[in-house]
């Protein structure tokens, strides 16, 4: 009787402390346990959306983030601006002029910041910032360019020899409230 009785006693000791284990287990935030499980979207920490520009004339877009995926279109156009709208390890999603979205390594990407006319018609690039101010060039859709500055409604870039101002919202590349300096 004496040694069931020990056993009875042992068996009892590690009940408890598996039902202790069980409920921490189950008490633990479902975030901190999750977060091995889904992969992480942000690698860099730095703010997304985010506009970047292309380091390369022919950059491969993929339908994944991986060189398993398969190529869905080629950008062969340095300098052009793309938003980055996800981060996986070393891959980048992006968002193009057109809305076309796919995954691209980050060696293939520059921090520069580029801007592209938007729209279907010429686009004024202007002496000063304001809406009456001398024309110094009149920009066709698509033509990318450096941004120096962007305050209010209005970018001061330069493309082709020239620098001037272009309303904002003529621009793919900058977002609306965003100040460079």
């Amino acid at each position: 009787m004496g040694m069931y009785f020990i056993w009875g006693r042992k068996i009892q000791f590690f009940m408890r402390i598996l039902l202790v284990l069980i409920m921490a287990f189950v008490m633990l935030p479902s975030s901190v346990m999750a977060q091995d499980a889904v992969p992480r979207f942000n690698d860099t920490q730095l703010p997304l959306p985010r506009f970047v520009s292309l380091r390369s004339d022919k950059a491969y877009i993929r339908s994944g983030p991986a060189m398993r995926y398969p190529v869905k279109w080629v950008l062969i156009k340095d300098d052009m601006p793309v938003e980055i709208i996800q981060e996986f390890d070393h891959w980048r999603k992006i968002r193009t002029i057109e809305a076309d979205e796919g995954w691209i390594h980050k060696s293939l990407l520059s921090g520069k910041r580029t801007v592209m006319v938007n729209g279907t018609e010429l686009v004024p690039m202007r002496q000063k910032n304001e809406a009456g101010a001398k024309m110094l060039a009149r920009l066709e859709p698509y033509v990318i360019a450096a941004v120096e500055e962007c305050t209010g409604q209005w970018c001061l870039v330069s493309t082709g020899g020239f620098e001037g101002w272009i309303e904002r919202n003529s621009l793919w590349g900058v977002y609306e409230s965003e100040e460079l300096n």
